[in-house]
Formats: C-alpha cells, sequence, structure tokens
C-alpha cells in the first residue's frame, strides 16, 4: 500500500513537471516570437529620382564687394585645378575627410568668420570638437588663401544668412540654394555645386519603386492629404517644396510640412511612424540613411 502511494505521488510529480515543463517551453518559444518581432529594426531608403535642379553658392556680406571677388576666384581655381573634385571624392568616394578646426572670435585679429549648420552631412557636421564636410574644407582653404585665420559659427540652418546680414558673420558656407529671398540678406558667390532634392521613404514601402522621373514622383505625392506629415530639415528648400514657392517654381504638397534642426531627426522620426516621408537634398539624404540604417 506504501508502494502504491508512493507511486501515485511520483506520478503526480512528474505530470506536474512535464506539465510544468511544457508551459515554461512554451512560454519561451512565445518569448522569443516577441524578442524577434522587436529586434526586426526599420530601415530607410532613398528614391532615385531628382526632384529639383538646384546649385549651391556661398551668402556674403553686402558691404564687403571686395570679398565677393576673392571668393569668386577662389571658387573659379578649386573648380578649374580639381581641387573642389579632390574634396567631393573623399566624401563620394571613400577618402579620408580631413578635419577642421575653428579659432575663437577674436576682433583684434584678421578672422574669416563663416556661419554654417553642421548638421548637414556630408557638407558640413561635427566629430567631436571638430568641422569635417565639404564646405567645410572649402571654408579652411578660402582662410587660407585669403591668409585669414578661420572661425567657424555654428548656428540653426534658418539663421545663417541672417547672421550674414547683420554683418555677425563675414560668409554663409551651408549647402546654400541660390534664391531671391536669401538675396536680401546676402550677396551670392558664383555656384560651386549642382543639387537636388530627393526623397526618403521606409524601406518596405514600395510606392514610388517603379517611379522613374520627377513629374511622376510629384503626382504620387500629390495624391497625398493634409494630415500625412513629410518631414524636412528647417529653412531649406525642400520645405519650400512642399509648403510652395512662387520664386523657385515649387507649386506645393497637399501634405502638412514638419520642419526639424537637422534630416537625421526627421528620418528617425520616419522610423518611429511619427511621420510619412522626408525630403531632403541628395547627397545629405544617402548619408543619413546610410548611417541611420548601420545602426539598425
Amino acid at each position: 500500500m506504501k508502494n502504491t502511494k508512493m507511486k501515485k505521488f511520483l506520478v503526480v510529480v512528474l505530470s506536474a513537471a512535464l506539465v510544468a515543463g511544457l508551459a515554461a517551453g512554451c512560454g519561451s518559444k512565445e518569448d522569443g516570437k516577441e524578442e524577434d518581432k522587436g529586434s526586426s529594426a526599420k530601415t530607410a531608403k532613398v528614391i532615385d529620382v531628382d526632384l529639383t535642379n538646384e546649385e549651391y553658392a556661398f551668402g556674403i556680406d553686402k558691404d564687403q564687394p571686395e570679398l565677393v571677388e576673392q571668393v569668386n576666384a577662389f571658387i573659379k581655381e578649386v573648380k578649374e585645378d580639381g581641387t573642389l573634385d579632390e574634396i567631393c571624392d573623399k566624401y563620394f568616394g571613400g577618402g579620408e575627410p580631413a578635419a577642421v578646426e575653428s579659432a575663437k572670435l577674436d576682433e583684434s585679429k584678421d578672422q574669416l568668420v563663416v556661419a554654417t549648420n553642421a548638421a548637414f552631412e556630408p557638407f558640413e557636421y561635427t566629430k567631436g570638437d571638430k568641422y569635417v564636410g565639404i564646405d567645410m574644407e572649402l571654408a579652411a582653404l578660402l582662410a587660407e588663401k585669403l591668409g585669414k585665420e578661420l572661425v567657424i559659427q555654428n548656428m540653426d540652418f534658418d539663421a545663417v544668412c541672417l547672421s550674414v546680414g547683420q554683418h555677425k558673420c563675414d560668409i554663409a558656407i551651408a549647402g546654400l540654394t541660390v534664391n531671391d529671398e536669401r538675396k536680401q540678406y546676402v550677396t551670392f558667390s558664383d555656384t560651386y555645386y549642382q543639387a537636388s532634392q530627393r526623397l526618403i521613404v521606409p524601406s518596405d514601402d514600395d510606392t514610388f519603386d517603379d517611379l522613374k522621373d520627377a513629374d511622376a514622383v510629384a503626382a504620387k505625392l500629390g495624391e497625398l492629404k493634409k494630415e500625412d506629415k513629410i518631414g524636412v530639415q528647417q529653412g531649406t528648400t525642400a520645405q519650400s517644396y512642399i509648403e510652395g514657392d512662387e520664386a523657385f517654381g515649387f507649386e506645393g504638397l497637399p501634405a502638412t510640412c514638419q520642419p526639424y534642426k537637422s534630416g537625421s531627426l526627421a528620418v528617425q522620426d520616419m522610423l518611429n511612424g511619427n511621420i510619412k516621408y522626408v525630403i531632403i537634398d541628395a547627397a545629405p539624404a544617402t548619408a543619413i540613411t546610410e548611417a541611420i540604417n548601420a545602426m539598425q
């Protein structure tokens, strides 16, 4: 009788253990599914269609006509001798960018004070306490050419031209597209770079995959509604493209424009599901998506 009771007891214990084990196994499997689901981070892609055609130039203090002449001579020189191409190749061809240091502002010294927005890779961005980018390397060469000490003032993009117009800085070097509004504050140099706007979408969005030209992409964007949000870097051409701008010839889009301090913040917010798309200049679009996708 005692053995029978013991056997029954062991059967009950083993059965309970088996049930517990199966339950734990099922729980682990389910947890694994949840973990896999959570680990599938979203990525972004750039639609390979130029929405606009633009040109970058430097914005110079209107009260410094001599500087305008010097800058135009400098731009002509770096374009003709291949220096500009060499700098661009560092950022588009896998070369090694050169970090640029900024001196402290000192009115007693002969300085070239440059206004920029260092959130526009590959044209201007920061690494530690140094500046990097196509524009920053050009700024360093320009200061050297003029025999001046370089001072870089980093600020919001929509304050760049204003600071030059208020004579707080000598020149704006910040991936500036030439337009009439900015001409109120600065004298533009000769152009040095051809640019365009491009659309960034989540990688799993196939809406634009088969569209091959700007008109087709614009038509599809025209189907959006006001509640749809498109992110931009504040004050850039993309904002004018969405909101409409007669000077640029942009009719605007029905979607709502959502400005950010940087394109990176806009793309991250898109991947977080808070906005639908992002529009930004082509080169930064590629740099931003590659950097963010690498972190996912």
